[in-house]
């Protein structure tokens, strides 16, 4: 990051970061203080996210990927110690279920139970379903441009990174199964071992009961599923581990300093601390973020499908929008579902517009500081979303070029060319109307009162000069319905227009909206609702 011509130097910058009330910042200082001055002593700080290769990157993939990107750059200001973020994928757990939206899904069903590295893949395009879903976890997040460096669980176990922890859990066998038995069910407890055994016969990962060990050799004797004894080593890829085991080992082997992990983990986090602790290890400092719900204020679930993709996301509106929504209260459960989109959208807008006008503290507290990695893009932000989604609901068009002609004429500086990020933002709100706003549009008749009003508003504009910026347009409707005692308030003011003009519960500001619709035009507007026509 370099700082601006005339900001703080790199020494100023970091005193601030370590006063900022950031959550990042937080984050970075906790983790500073407990790491001090000296990095590791394999020479960088390492930051690890999972992700599970059994379907593909989802939401939290992003979210997880993206906060974590933001402690670990405010951890680099603060420190100046050297970083890396391994994005880890879990590819040699036991394919469990045939996913639902494959090919030859009948296929599939002879390879239940093997490694994902070791069951073909359905799409015909990589060696194995593991390595396909690998590569659109990479994709993913290169889409995003995010730095990280991946790692393979099945390279990591079947090339020996893993082995002298392997043995460890080994030779700790009982302690480490004596942490572990008290969660488990009676039924689990009979047959429970940290190791799962690769069955040579089958290719399958076995769930079965250790029979006997040797530490001093690093070999276990299980009964596999014909009832035949298998001694087996450990060692190089022929067993992987249960899941909180094989978390607390991977902190170990690999030196995990940060991991991030949902709510609902809390408990596993714990014990695999424990455990790794046992092996000897320094388990990573954690946070726990919460969990998103969805329109009902119900836990997202993957296998329920009631939350919202990354790609709907991005149907709608600008990356750096969701990474905003990621950015805000991680550790409050926060509604994931398409209404709250366009006042994520215009946050960001808002956010980034202020950024310039900051002095330097203030900057480390706003999100686009984050968001853009301590270089927020100087954009001129003609028009907000909710405008240009407005601006579609009363024109009643999908056309870019019908909104562009409006922008344009408010602002004739701003053009496809000039304001990329806007011809975007139409882009989005064009889809948005269309799928959202177009099949929930009521228009309400108004009152006699309320008609009353909006022929005083109609004679007010008429009386403006055709110029009047905003904020004069806004006074002017202010004072409108500060004259008709039918409304109790403003809010029931402005909730009239909308309901009446727009057909919505909600709207825009109406001063810009009006600037930017044109004044000639809401005064045809509102005298076309006023003779009962289609708005």
């Amino acid at each position: 990051m370099s700082p601006d011509a005339d900001g703080p130097v790199p020494s100023q910058l970091r005193s601030l970061a370590l006063q900022s009330n950031a959550w990042p910042f937080q984050e970075a200082r906790a983790l500073a203080e407990r790491i001090g001055d000296t990095p590791p002593a394999k020479d960088s700080v390492l930051f690890e996210t999972g992700y599970g290769p059994s379907g593909l990157p989802h939401i939290g993939t992003f979210g997880e990927v993206a906060r974590t990107t933001m402690v670990r750059h405010a951890y680099a200001l603060i420190t100046g110690q050297p970083t890396r973020l391994f994005a880890f994928s879990d590819d040699m757990d036991g394919l469990r279920k045939v996913p639902d939206n494959i090919p030859g899904r009948d296929a599939m069903a002879a390879h239940l139970g093997k490694p994902l590295t070791a069951v073909p893949d359905p799409f015909g395009t990589h060696e194995s379903f593991g390595a396909h879903n690998n590569a659109r976890l990479r994709a993913f997040l290169d889409t995003f441009g995010f730095e990280y460096t991946f790692v393979s669980a099945t390279e990591c176990y079947r090339d020996g990174r893993f082995d002298a922890m392997l043995r460890r859990v080994l030779e700790h066998y009982d302690a480490i199964v004596a942490l572990i038995l008290p969660t488990l069910g009676p039924e689990r407890r009979a047959t429970y071992s940290p190791f799962l055994p690769l069955c040579p016969r089958t290719g399958r990962v076995l769930q079965v009961a250790v029979i006997a060990r040797d530490p001093d050799a690093g070999t276990i004797v299980y009964e596999d599923e014909a009832g035949q004894r298998v001694e087996t080593p450990v060692t190089g890829g022929r067993c992987k581990l249960q899941w909180k085991v094989d978390w607390a080992m991977r902190w170990a082997a690999l030196g995990v300093d940060y991991e991030m992990y949902g709510k609902d983990l809390i408990d596993s986090a714990k014990l695999s601390a424990r455990i790794c602790r046992i092996l000897g290890g320094l388990p990573p400092a954690g946070f726990a973020y919460e969990l998103f719900l969805d329109e009902r204020s119900e836990k997202i679930s993957k296998s329920k499908g009631n939350g919202l993709a990354v790609e709907e996301w991005l149907t709608y509106a600008p990356p750096e929008s969701l990474s905003l929504y990621m950015f805000q209260k991680p550790k409050a459960a926060k509604r994931l579902f398409f209404d709250v989109i366009p006042r994520t959208v215009d946050d960001y807008l808002t956010l980034l517009q202020k950024y310039p006008q900051q002095d330097a503290a203030a900057r480390l507290t706003n999100p686009v500081w984050h968001i853009h990695q301590g270089e927020p893009p100087a954009l001129d932000v003609a028009v907000s979303y909710s405008l240009l989604l407005n601006l579609a609901s009363v024109c009643h068009t999908e056309d870019a070029r019908v909104l562009w002609h409006f922008i344009t004429r408010y602002r004739p500086d701003v053009t496809p060319e000039t304001a990329p990020l806007v011809d975007t933002l139409v882009g989005h709100a064009i889809r948005y109307y269309r799928d959202f706003v177009k099949p929930a549009k009521q228009y309400r008749v108004p009152t006699p009162a309320e008609a009353d009003a909006l022929r005083d508003l109609a004679e007010t504009l008429k009386a403006l000069a055709r110029d009047a910026d905003a904020e004069a347009i806004q006074t002017e409707v202010y004072e409108v319905g500060k004259r008709h005692a039918c409304f109790a308030d403003l809010r029931a003011w402005f909730q009239a227009l909308y309901r009446i003009l727009l057909g919505q519960e909600d709207g825009p500001r109406m001063g810009s909206f009006i600037a930017l619709y044109g004044i000639d035009e809401t005064i045809a507007l509102i005298e076309r609702t006023l003779d009962g026509r289609a708005p």
